[in-house]
């Protein structure tokens, strides 16, 4: 294998990380109450919105890493991943839902994703699908089969002023809840070969107000911060699978 020497322009990293596994985040912060769960973490490199730090978990070196919002970001930081040898990605997130029955803190995690953003275009038609690795979903099945399972979108903004009918539309097609970054990361993945997962974390009731569960994912409300915790966990039992064996 050639040895990546020279950092990737944006993350700052190279293969030196040794991990062939990553748990990719939204928020910079959100790297830090990860890293609460791993031994032996290690802070490796902060550049622009790609926060990084390594650890062990169940003893797998798993790296885990912020792109920020939206895909653009989050499919720059999947390809330089790629390109350092990553293999397997699973996002951590938050969402919207789009369902009635799915309350703050539970975990939807995406079977399918419905490419409403712009960057995924480029890459591939509208027609090609993303879809998570199988391996990966079954896992996820395995240990939260309490989760919501279903499809969810991945779009680019919130404050559109048709925001809300577009919602409606969605809703009525059985999606469950809305983020920005699954899209790339299933797309991105798929070309590139990699096993990809999104397990997202509802911090917005359906038809409820945005800036108010904003807050309340700010300020960890219980419902939420559990949530969250919950969909680290899974994210981190799934890729320590290998080693259980």
């Amino acid at each position: 294998m050639v040895q990546i020497k020279e950092p990737q322009p944006h993350i700052q990293l190279t293969d030196a990380v040794d991990t062939d596994c990553a748990v990719i985040v939204g928020d910079p912060a959100r790297v830090d109450v990860v890293e609460k769960f791993l031994d032996e973490p290690e802070k490796i490199m902060e550049n622009r919105e790609y926060r990084t730090v390594t650890g062990t978990y169940k003893g797998r070196k798993i790296l885990v890493m912020s792109t920020g919002i939206g895909a653009p970001s989050a499919a720059i930081g999947i390809e330089e991943l790629h390109n350092i040898g990553v293999k397997t990605v699973i996002r951590v997130g938050s969402c919207g839902a789009l369902q009635p029955e799915i309350g703050l803190g539970d975990l939807i995690v995406g079977e399918g994703i419905v490419r409403d953003d712009g960057l995924t275009k480029k890459y591939a038609p509208e027609i090609y699908p993303a879809v998570p690795s199988f391996k990966l979903l079954a896992l996820a099945k395995k240990y939260a089969p309490q989760a919501h399972f279903g499809i969810i979108r991945s779009h680019d903004g919130f404050y559109m002023d048709d925001n809300e009918e577009v919602e409606d539309f969605w809703a009525k097609k059985g999606v469950l809840g809305c983020d920005m970054e699954s899209g790339a990361l299933a797309v991105v993945g798929r070309l590139r070969g990699m096993e990809t997962l999104s397990i997202l974390n509802n911090v917005v009731l359906c038809n409820g107000d945005l800036a108010d569960s904003i807050n309340s994912l700010v300020n960890s409300a219980d419902l939420v911060a559990k949530g969250q915790d919950e969909s680290i966990k899974l994210a981190l039992n799934i890729l320590a699978h290998d080693t259980e064996e």
